[in-house]
This record gives C-alpha cells, structure tokens and sequence, in this order.
C-alpha cells in the first residue's frame, strides 16, 4: 500500500509542481495573457505560489531517489505558505487590492501541501527521516 501512495505522491507533486510554476510564471511574467485573466493578483503570493511549485517538482524528484529529504522540503513550503497567508492577512487589513479567490488559494494550496509532507513522511522510512531532521 505505501507503494501505491508514494507512486500517487510522486505524480501529484510533478503534476502540481508542473502546473503552479507555469500558472505563476504566467502571471509574474505576463505570459500568454494570463495576467489580465487574474485580475487584482498579490505578486508576492503568486511569487510564493512560484516557489513552492519549484519545491513540489524537487520533492517529487527526491521522491523518485527515495531520499527522505523530500519530507524537509514540502515542511518548509508548508511554512512558506503559512508566512505568506500571515503576511497576505496583513495586506488585506491594511486595505489591499486583492481577488477573494485568493483567500481560498491560500488555504487550498497551504492544506494540500501539509497533506502531501504528511503522506510525503508516511511513504518515506520514518525512522530515518527523523534521524536525519
């Protein structure tokens, strides 16, 4: 069975990876018209967005290489994205022009990340991902 997860892990994290740094590239760099379709983004949510997808494609890789380094790393996106809804909750007290769908990103995307290290530790040896923490 926990092959069967970490197979499941491995795809999820190459497919979310794959399709959040395109999406955020998109709207940072105004490819393909993206960014009008966005309206009011907040870039540093959608640059955090652009990190994580980057850490998401580099745990699936570590994933593919069994290294249990790939916990670490869905931890500190799961942090990031924490940081970043902080900080977001600020912006929008402090009067920011935003999107409501981005309250819902945020709180999607922070859970599934929490839930891919969860399922990320749960299919890795956990004896040794906590010796090497």
């Amino acid at each position: 069975m926990k092959k069967g997860l970490r197979v499941l892990l491995i795809i999820l994290l190459f497919f979310l990876g794959g399709v959040t740094v395109f999406m955020a590239s998109s709207v940072l760099f105004n490819w393909f018209g993206i960014r009008e379709l966005e309206g009011n983004y907040v870039p540093f949510v959608v640059f955090a967005n652009l990190i994580c997808g980057a850490i998401y494609l580099y745990a699936g890789y570590l994933s593919v290489k069994k290294r249990t380094k790939a916990v670490r790393w869905l931890i500190y996106a799961t942090g990031l994205l924490l940081i970043t809804s902080i900080a977001f909750a600020v912006y929008v007290y402090m009067g920011g022009v935003h999107e409501e769908k981005t309250v819902l990103a945020l709180v999607f995307r922070t859970s599934i990340t929490a839930i891919l290290a969860w399922l990320s530790y749960y299919t890795t040896n956990n004896a040794q991902v906590l010796k090497e923490a």
